[in-house]
């Protein structure tokens, strides 16, 4: 019996055994599993993140060859002056007249045949979320509402300060990024609400209409994106002029002012800041709050040709008045302090040096007109105090008192600094970095990078806790860094494709302590594996990489070529990931993406004529175009359309003969071409393939692959610039 029972043991024990190291093996095979899938989803993301950063800078890049041509060019007339001015450079300080132009509401008619929401004015909670559901049924917002909720916003804004202050006293908690709001609920949406798919419209209304209806408890921070540079290139202009076919020009007018009067950070109990991109070395959150805001209309470029020695005099003239007696920085600088509280200036003065939540105007009851005179009073109090010694809290939004002295100067106002357009441009453009310190953001194009000793100096000089951020595309819809003191909240999902990411947003209470909450809006991916959500995924970023690999074809020909010498028509794989990056420029790792790339039947070498011609295959097997014109209409498609709405100055989704006359004028002039206005016209007409006497987007891009084509089909001397010269001046597509 003793037998049996030791040897039931030893079976037991043996059992034992195999089940450990069974499970030793399933351990280790699932570990290297999800960290292969890890890997493979990490590669995926550095494609998808390197093609898009890539996109901003040829954006940056485009708009500065336009801005370095209109800087250099001559206009030889005011008419040519007026054209590029409006083409190229911002309308900076338009006119209360202007906008009521522009926001001309009630002279558009709704037809009696309109289903679409209807909106009154002021507006209550049940026309906010009735305005929800219309957009979730695909109706769509007739023109005269956009316009009346644009005006309406517009007036909202203007009151607001440069930094919004929120209390968690007054709201239970304070949400970062989605939701309905509510008076126990405030909301902060940190930027970016456009150029986000084919609903930037409808999503934009909403945030308008709530903040309309719940203005203490709603709150939105301007992004990068709320630019009307940036819209070009990424489809927000193009959505409108779509949908508002008559009246787009007007809502883009209006828009375009709209974006500029949005508030740039948030600042939660005085501890968490809140704002789209992050900081720098050079951030200064008191210049910040006392700069005029509106003047930022582009982040995209500082000067513009309205800038001249009469204005820089002007500014020399103002910085020598004030030397001997220094302003508090809350104040404008170029403002003096009233003699009375009560004596109030116009908008006009406000506009010129505003750091305040209220306008200066004609208060139009008698609260607003105490509440004015108590600001007023706040402000004698803390210049005292100033004055005394006592210190005087960095953020506080104070009031700004108009005189008639401010009046009289407010006709002409002062063009942005380069330094408060460049802290404007941080704190939209900016990214963290694990390293110390702070350096050019190349990726983008724009900003910098900012380490945590940046971030530590910042929170510790305004006794801060924390920064809240957006601007970036996180797997997870959120992440810490800088030892938990930076938060990155990203609230679109499937941001580059359906189960590239989740969507997040952060709840604050009291405490201050960030709660996060993470969505997948998309269901069907709830239904895939992990393994299948990556693998789909991955297909679509290495389809994405494959068309700019494609793009590119001939520089990564002549860059092949530099590294067979021997003209075998064999590189190694080295050679190619060298090659490639030299190339596009995308900081991947090529080696490892390598076998997704390459199928070669060698283990080391690559034969790269038969490579590129695969690639050319797989895109011409979408679209029946010659393989070389298609390299060029994939790599120069996306500029091509920016520059087409860059010279539809008027966004009337065409080119006129005037626009087109001048615009040649100004790329004559850059390549000391000289043509006449009769061979300009020829070209246009040539171009103006259906003869309607406009040049459409499709015309356009047709012109330039007949150009393409008419040069591959000849030598390259023959198309030195694209164009063939006769000898009257004439120059036209094809005629080589």
């Amino acid at each position: 019996m003793g037998s049996g029972t030791s040897t039931q043991h030893h079976f037991a024990f043996q059992n034992a055994e195999k089940a450990f190291k069974a499970a030793a093996l399933i351990q280790r095979w699932y570990r290297r599993y999800t960290a292969r899938l890890e890997m493979r989803r990490h590669c995926t993301w550095r494609i998808f993140q390197s093609i898009e950063y890539a996109g901003q800078q040829d954006q940056v890049k485009l708009h500065d060859f336009f801005s370095y041509l209109v800087d250099h060019f001559t206009p030889s007339s005011n008419h040519e002056r007026d054209f590029l001015d409006r083409m190229f450079t911002e309308d900076r300080f338009p006119q209360d007249s202007e906008m009521e132009k522009f926001g001309d509401y009630e002279s558009i008619e709704v037809p009696d045949n309109y289903t679409g929401p209807r909106l009154s004015f002021p507006l209550l909670p049940d026309h906010a979320t009735a305005l929800v559901e219309a957009f979730r049924l695909k109706q769509q917002l007739h023109a005269r509402y956009v316009l009346n909720l644009l005006h309406e916003t517009r007036k909202h804004l203007i009151q607001l300060p440069n930094i919004n202050r929120v209390s968690t006293c007054y709201s239970e908690e304070i949400t970062v990024c989605n939701g309905l709001p509510s008076p126990e609920r405030a909301y902060v949406f940190n930027g970016d609400f456009v150029d986000r798919g084919k609903d930037s419209v409808e999503i934009l209304m909403v945030l308008f209409a709530f903040m309309l209806v719940y203005p203490k408890e709603f709150h939105l921070n301007r992004g990068n994106h709320e630019d009307h540079l940036v819209n070009l290139r990424y489809g927000f202009t193009k959505e409108v002029m779509h949908k508002y076919k008559t009246h787009g020009k007007k809502i883009l007018k209006i828009l375009k002012d709209v974006f500029c009067w949005l508030p740039l950070a948030t600042l939660v109990d005085e501890k968490v800041l809140i704002l789209h991109g992050g900081v720098s070395d050079m951030t200064d959150l008191e210049l910040l709050a006392k700069l005029d805001r509106h003047k930022i209309v582009s982040t995209m470029r500082h000067k513009t040709r309205k800038e001249n020695g009469k204005q820089v005099k002007k500014e020399e003239a103002n910085q020598k008045s004030s030397a001997g007696r220094p302003t508090p920085w809350f104040l404008p600088q170029s403002r003096s302090l009233p003699a009375s509280p009560l004596r109030l200036g116009s908008l006009q003065a406000h506009r010129a040096g505003r750091s305040s939540s209220i306008p200066c105007g004609a208060p139009r009851d008698a609260k607003e007109l105490a509440r004015q005179v108590r600001r007023s009073v706040d402000l004698e109090l803390d210049r005292c105090r100033q004055q005394a010694g006592f210190p005087v809290s960095w953020g506080k939004e104070e009031a700004s008192p108009c005189t008639p002295e401010a009046d009289s100067g407010a006709e002409e106002p002062l063009e942005p600094t380069q330094e408060e357009w460049r802290q404007v441009v941080d704190i939209l453009w900016s990214d963290p970095m694990a390293q110390e310190g702070c350096k050019a953001n190349t990726v983008r194009g724009g900003g910098c990078y900012f380490g945590p000793n940046v971030t530590e100096r910042l929170l510790q000089k305004y006794n801060l806790q924390f920064l809240i951020r957006s601007h970036e595309c996180k797997p997870e819809g959120y992440e810490f860094c800088h030892s938990r003191k930076v938060l990155t909240i990203f609230s679109a999902s499937n941001y580059y494709e359906v189960g590239s990411n989740r969507g997040a947003y952060v709840k604050l209470g009291p405490a201050l302590t960030p709660y996060i909450v993470q969505y997948q809006a998309n269901k069907v991916t709830h239904m895939l594996t992990m393994r299948q959500r990556i693998s789909r995924v991955e297909e679509s970023a290495l389809r994405a990489l494959r068309e700019k690999l494609f793009a590119h074809s001939s520089d990564l020909l002549g860059e092949f070529k530099k590294h067979d010498a021997d003209k075998t028509g064999l590189i190694t794989f080295s050679d190619w990931a060298e090659a490639v990056e030299s190339v596009l420029h995308l900081g991947l790792p090529w080696r490892m993406l390598r076998p997704q790339l390459v199928n070669s039947p060698t283990d080391n070498t690559l034969e790269y004529k038969s490579w590129l011609e695969d690639l050319a295959k797989e895109q011409l097997n979408r679209e029946n175009i010659q393989s070389s014109l298609l390299e060029t209409l994939y790599r120069n498609r996306s500029n091509l359309e920016t520059i087409f709405r860059i010279i539809d100055s008027d966004h009337s989704g065409f080119i006129s003969l005037d626009e087109f006359r001048h615009t040649w004028k100004l790329f004559s002039s850059h390549m000391n071409i000289n043509i006449t206005d009769d061979c300009i016209c020829d070209l246009a007409r040539s171009i103006d393939f259906n003869k309607d006497g406009h040049i459409d987007i499709n015309e356009f891009l047709e012109a330039f692959r007949l150009v393409e084509q008419s040069c591959s089909e000849g030598n390259a001397s023959d198309c030195p610039q694209t164009t063939n010269t006769n000898d009257n001046g004439c120059s036209k597509p094809g005629t080589h």
